[in-house]
């Protein structure tokens, strides 16, 4: 797709680039690829990838049910259904997660009966919800079903920590991936390219680029060590558009050179952002971009 604020090409990457980028994750060590079915042609071009050149025993998928494609009657097999059409996309057999891409789906009993039918007949090892607000989140805990739940968690959006809900899904046995630590690329942009409906997230910026700096640290790696930093978060789920980005993230993520006294200090200043700014649904004056 065509994603990100920051999006440098103003494109998606080619066919060519995106089996190359593949590759390279594998090959670095790159664990988990997280793709959904509304992510333009990202399940097809994993499946020719996987096509061409087999899957790796050490890499593991995880896929969401398209939002807003179950049908009001008989819920249950549409979900079914759906995880079939991205297995049959993705050309592999089994996921090892599949989520809700639409998180108030977790208040549906229907719809939840058709996820564990997913884990009973195999076509994925766990199921998940993937959440913008926490009370998804909450319920999704209560449910007692949930293995995975994926949230935003940034230097700028801070809730899953200091509300204690990443803890308590821990404490209840889920695994938890974290996205948007770059925010879609925003934290990467120069100020005066930042969009006007932004601009309330400027002061922010500069606050955590004046800590970053005081302590002579790049600001990849601070973003990247904000999150591994947090004992509680198992992975953290980030986008490229190139091959350079992958390569440096994977490398800034392995070697931290961010003193905890950096992190401490951004988490003390950077407080109760508002969601105009953190959710970027909210983005272009209230237009659904995310």
């Amino acid at each position: 797709m065509k994603y990100g604020i920051n999006n440098q090409l103003g494109r998606q990457p080619t066919l060519n680039e995106s089996m190359e980028m593949i590759g390279i994750a594998i090959e670095k060590g790159i664990e988990y690829i997280d793709t959904a079915a509304a992510y333009g042609d990202a399940e097809l071009i994993l499946g020719k990838y996987f096509k061409d050149n087999g899957i790796s025993k050490n890499i593991k998928i995880i896929s969401k049910l398209k939002p807003n494609s179950i049908e009001k009657t008989n819920k249950k097999n549409s979900v079914i259904t759906e995880c079939q059409d991205s297995l049959r996309r993705i050309n592999i057999e089994q996921l090892d997660g599949y989520l809700l891409h639409t998180p108030e789906y977790i208040y549906d009993n229907e719809i939840l009966e058709g996820m564990q039918e997913i884990k009973r007949k195999g076509y994925s090892k766990n199921i998940g919800v993937s959440i913008y607000n926490l009370k998804e989140g909450y319920e999704a805990i209560k449910t007692g079903l949930i293995d995975y739940i994926q949230l935003p968690y940034s230097m700028l959006d801070q809730r899953g920590i200091k509300s204690s809900f990443i803890h308590l899904a821990k404490e209840a046995g889920i695994k938890i991936f974290t996205r948007s630590s770059f925010l879609q690329g925003l934290f990467m942009m120069d100020y005066e390219k930042i969009p006007a409906y932004l601009n309330n997230a400027i002061p922010y910026l500069i606050d955590i680029e004046n800590i970053i700096k005081r302590y002579n640290v790049d600001k990849v790696s601070a973003i990247m060590e904000f999150v591994k930093s947090e004992t509680d978060i198992d992975y953290l789920v980030f986008g490229i558009e190139k091959k350079e980005q992958l390569l440096e993230n994977i490398e800034k993520y392995k070697y931290n050179r961010v003193p905890t006294e950096c992190i401490q200090e951004i988490k003390n200043k950077v407080c109760n952002v508002e969601e105009s700014i953190i959710f970027p649904s909210l983005w272009a004056n209230g237009k659904k971009v995310d």
